[in-house]
């Protein structure tokens, strides 16, 4: 695993697990503001940056993810409890890690983190799978434009699909930007994703139901697909760890009304043939997450959700200032606790 550190090892250690389509690159504002007070540590999840790229089976939902991450821990004889900050897909990796390892965690932060139902093909706050072979989420349902111009290389801002103008229209809310040397290093990191059937996105199957297309077993959409994530589990965790939920509140990405899940899309028109909302709604993603948090308060947990305002997907970019010292200061009060 390829990775970025910054700060003293003698402090505790923070670890900061990127998003789908990035890698640790887009965590260096949050390396060199953290480091003043913690070791902190930034992965590339396999399939993305400069890690070794294993094939991803998506069979185990996110934990190929997760195992990597323990991993990483281990090897690095890092001391444990530490913390976790899972932006996007990467909330989705730490909430995994938090069930699967849970007295690892000492508190763990979460940026506009993946529903813990996945990323599409689900309704109601519970996640009920809106038809049985989970169609409408997996591999499939990426745009197919976007997937050829990241395996060409693509860093121009001619196409609306090229990595650029995704970056800059949904990882972020307009008419926000980068430096343009930042924005060169981020469509950098976005080019180093592994295209493929192992990677990214992964395959698909032909479904009878609309959208037409459901999940296959391999690579990265199809991982985040609910008919392989569930991390309801985190409700029930043993021990608990506190949980600091941060999100932008015009998310285009992760939302009630996402502009990437085919229920949201049906319903604005985009998509043909779109069965109604009776049928076939938009998953009720930021409702999702709150209702497994509640559940994870009424076991006794505890958590505080922090909206950004004009933020998009990627607030700790937007709002550098805010969010990451709102995250140093929820980290920090717990290690005044523990000396």
């Amino acid at each position: 695993m390829a990775y970025l550190t910054a700060g003293n090892p003698e402090n505790p250690a923070v670890i900061l697990v990127h998003g789908n389509v990035s890698s640790s690159i887009f965590w260096r504002g949050a390396l060199s503001s953290l480091s003043q007070w913690f070791y902190v540590l930034a992965p590339d999840l396999r399939g993305f940056g400069g890690s070794e790229p294993l094939a991803i089976d998506a069979a185990r939902g996110v934990r190929d993810w997760s195992d990597d991450l323990r991993s990483f821990v281990v090897a690095l004889n890092l001391s444990v409890p530490c913390h976790l900050v899972g932006w996007s897909l990467g909330g989705g990796v730490v909430m995994q890690y938090g069930i699967d390892h849970p007295a690892d965690v000492f508190r763990m932060a979460l940026i506009s983190p993946l529903s813990p139902f996945g990323f599409g093909g689900t309704k109601n706050q519970d996640g009920e799978p809106i038809h049985s072979d989970f169609a409408g989420s997996g591999g499939g349902t990426v745009n197919a434009s976007f997937i050829e111009r990241l395996r060409s290389r693509d860093t121009g801002s001619d196409s609306p699909n090229s990595p650029r103008n995704i970056m800059n229209q949904f990882y972020f809310k307009p008419p926000f930007q980068v430096s343009a040397s930042e924005e060169n290093l981020f469509v950098d990191a976005m080019l180093s994703t592994r295209i493929g059937s192992d990677f990214y996105p992964g395959s698909h199957r032909q479904s009878e139901h609309w959208p037409g297309v459901a999940p296959g077993e391999d690579g990265v959409a199809n991982a985040m697909s609910p008919k392989y994530i569930n991390l309801s589990g985190l409700a029930e965790v043993t021990p608990q760890f506190p949980v600091l939920w941060i999100r932008g509140a015009d998310d285009q990405i992760v939302s009630d009304a996402s502009l990437f899940d085919f229920g949201a899309l049906g319903k604005l028109g985009a998509v043909p043939g779109w069965p109604g909302e009776a049928v076939y709604p938009p998953q009720p993603m930021v409702a999702q997450l709150r209702y497994v948090l509640d559940r994870f308060r009424a076991h006794g947990g505890d958590y505080e959700e922090f909206v950004v305002a004009d933020a998009g997907h990627a607030p700790h970019i937007e709002k550098p200032d805010l969010v990451l010292d709102k995250i140093a200061h929820f980290f920090g009060s717990t290690e005044d606790a523990r000396s």
